[in-house]
């Protein structure tokens, strides 16, 4: 491999997704919470994505939070535990 190659390489990556981790959606009281943990100075962020409903009629709402955690798996959690909380608090009104 040639040096350009390398560095063309080194800023385009492979093209492969196996470094992405997916989490199953909970659902609760109508909504979708989808946790999408985003990595920060070596911690995790909260941060999901919400919805409600299906096809022209999904609502979709961004889900971040200040909060970082340096477990992804007890990210993963609080993500939902705050989500589930937000939802309960404005409902609808999220969107």
């Amino acid at each position: 491999m040639g040096f350009l190659s390398k560095i063309t390489q080194m800023f385009s990556g492979d093209g492969t997704t196996s470094n992405v981790r997916t989490f199953d959606p909970v659902e609760h009281n109508g909504f979708i919470i989808i946790p999408t943990p985003q990595p920060d100075q070596g911690q995790y962020r909260v941060c999901a994505t919400i919805t409600k409903g299906e096809f022209e009629d999904q609502k979709v709402h961004t889900f971040i939070r200040s909060d970082l955690v340096a477990s992804l798996d007890e990210c993963v959690e609080l993500t939902i535990r705050k989500a589930k909380l937000t939802i309960d608090q404005l409902g609808d009104q999220i969107f």
